[in-house]
């Protein structure tokens, strides 16, 4: 008898499946894609998809922008500018 092979990973999640991944609500996620602020979606028919490495790709995009978790954006860091004089 043939050995059944485990069932593939699904590489896409619905919505609400996304949402919860991020760990979010679902509205979010639909109001950022109607603000084209959150990770990118595409149909697939009439359901609306998210590649789940492009969502891994999206939160690591939104570690790096932050400024707790990347130092080289921290203001506290950063050298003092100098005032410049302003001509009246």
């Amino acid at each position: 008898m043939p050995e059944a092979s485990p069932a593939p990973e699904a590489a896409f999640l619905n919505l609400p499946r996304a949402a919860e991944y991020l760990g979010i609500s679902p509205n979010t996620l639909y109001v950022w894609r109607h603000r084209r602020q959150g990770p990118p979606s595409f149909r697939m028919g009439r359901r609306v998809m998210y590649r789940i490495s492009a969502l891994d790709t999206w939160v690591q995009a939104q570690e790096q922008a932050d400024s707790r978790s990347n130092s080289a954006l921290n203001p506290v860091a950063q050298k003092p500018q100098r005032r410049t004089k302003s001509l009246k």
